[in-house]
């Protein structure tokens, strides 16, 4: 039940953020996906700031596992063997 609250609240406070900025909702499916890629983007970007700040590789990070979320599982990436 917590993370269908937390979605309703989160898109409550995104609600309120168009209107700040008269951005129509539901958006236009160009704006909508632009908006999602950004969460997606977003939610990476905190663990590479806790990894920056640990003094650990970032860029590894980057590469496998950001990469994976951002753009998903079935994308062959570099370092995949194949």
């Amino acid at each position: 039940m917590k993370p269908y609250l937390l979605s309703l609240a989160v898109g409550v406070l995104v609600g309120g953020i168009y209107a700040l900025l008269g951005v129509k909702s539901p958006a236009p499916p160009t704006i909508a996906l632009i908006g999602l890629l950004g969460m997606l983007l977003g939610e990476q970007a905190v663990p590479v700031a806790q990894k920056m700040l640990r003094k650990e590789p970032v860029l590894a990070f980057v590469k496998t596992h950001a990469a994976r979320r951002v753009l998903g599982d079935h994308i062959k990436l570099p370092t995949d063997n194949a």
